[in-house]
């Protein structure tokens, strides 16, 4: 009798430790990169105009759409099938910006339900900041920015971006504004 008990509680601990190790496991980040020369150019930019840009849809995590506009040197990026109909297609920071070429995709179960990237803004004094974006993958206008983190002013921003990503993608109302985490710094002008 004390042996199958103790075996209960044996096989009870296991499953216990099992089921919080595969919680734990359940989300992981993957790394592709944006390189617009690979990718194909679906309008391109004007040498006459510099407020008209290019637009170019790339292969993100096992072939998921990344739609890269810029526009008045200002980049858009965006997600999914649908990417250019998406919120996040129109979604930008105010000031002249560039982005990064590695891009943060967030996998619940190894399905991408956010992504991380980092974007460099211009600033008043000619420097350039840092300010990490995370988007929320829902399709049928569900793709749009919930989080933004000036890198420059959080120590922490990589960890602040990926909680934000895996605690508000799925429930982030796209009519609002993303959401300013931690020290605005930059993001505060």
């Amino acid at each position: 009798m004390k042996r199958s008990v103790l075996l209960l509680l044996a096989l009870g601990l296991i499953i216990t430790a099992g089921s919080k190790s595969a919680h734990t496991a359940e989300i992981t980040s993957v790394y592709t990169k944006i390189d617009l020369e690979a990718c194909q150019l679906l309008s391109a930019p004007s040498d006459e105009d510099a407020t008209i840009g290019g637009t170019w849809m790339c292969a993100g995590y096992q072939g998921q759409p990344v739609m890269v506009a810029e526009g008045d040197l200002r980049m858009f990026v965006s997600f999914g099938p649908d990417a250019g109909n998406e919120p996040a297609a129109v979604q930008t920071l105010p000031r002249f910006n560039t982005i990064n070429e590695t891009l943060e995709w967030r996998l619940r179960g190894g399905v991408p339900f956010a992504t991380i990237l980092r974007w460099f803004p211009s600033k008043d004094d000619g420097s350039q900041g840092s300010v990490l974006i995370v988007t929320q993958l829902l399709p049928g206008g569900g793709t749009c920015q919930i989080a933004r983190i000036d890198a420059q002013a959080n120590k922490n921003a990589n960890v602040m971006a990926r909680q934000a990503a895996d605690t508000l993608a799925g429930q982030f109302n796209c009519s609002a504004p993303p959401t300013v985490l931690g020290n605005p710094g930059s993001l505060a002008q």
